[in-house]
């Protein structure tokens, strides 16, 4: 039960408002200290889960590329890009990033996008272009950051209930793991089929609140 504590740890330190990888490091720490390892075992450990997955590296290469295209203007070829299509508004724009987003996790190619790659520099100029566009001025600070948080919302409801339906993910291969442990075998398929109608209810709900979203807007404008 003490290696719980890293679990405790974690939630002390998100409430305390801590810097997020240093409350997960000390949280590894303390669990596996609890677990009875010494520092440099754990230690070892970061360093081999690191080396099994290289892939997370990939993330510093990324990162500058990102930059500098924000630097050379992306954000303002995405709204000029937004602006071209004048019947688009934010609620079917983000409706379809939402389906695209659902595809593609249910896929497995969950890293193809996502808040960096392309909510920031992308996906939340497009929708504040379309909102611009519709009201015909420029956006106050609390509509922008409304449309920005929906935006964010909309990647997170896509890679969370689509990326279920792709076999090989974590989520489904811990499922069956467990439930293997408590003498029940299951195929990963009959999990991922399952998850089919919860990712479609998610995708009518959001949907619905996307359309809201965009009338209340609308009438924020009129006013």
């Amino acid at each position: 039960m003490l290696t719980l504590l890293g679990v405790a740890t974690v939630v002390v330190g998100f409430a305390v408002r801590l810097n997020p990888l240093l409350v997960v490091t000390l949280a590894a720490f303390v669990t596996g200290l609890a677990a009875g390892l010494s520092p440099v075992e754990v230690l070892e450990a970061f360093g081999k889960a690191f080396n099994e997955n290289r892939f997370v590296s990939a993330a510093y290469l990324v990162l500058p590329v990102i930059g500098v295209v924000e630097r050379a203007g992306l954000q303002e070829r995405a709204r000029s890009l937004i602006a071209r299509f004048r019947g688009v508004s934010v609620g079917p724009f983000l409706i379809g990033y939402l389906a695209f987003r659902q595809l593609t996790s249910a896929l497995g190619l969950t890293s193809i996008a996502g808040h960096a790659q392309s909510i920031r520099p992308m996906v939340a100029p497009m929708a504040e272009g379309a909102v611009e566009m519709r009201t015909g001025r420029p956006l106050d600070p609390e509509t922008r950051q409304d449309t920005r948080a929906m935006a964010s919302a909309t990647d997170n409801i896509g890679l969370f209930f689509g990326e279920d339906i792709f076999i090989a993910i974590g989520s489904i291969l811990l499922m069956v793991g467990f439930l293997a442990t408590s003498g029940i075998v299951i195929d990963p398929i009959h999990l991922s089929l399952w998850a089919i109608p919860t990712a479609l209810i998610a995708f009518v709900l959001h949907a619905g609140r996307l359309i809201l979203f965009d009338r209340r807007l609308r009438r924020r404008a009129g006013a």
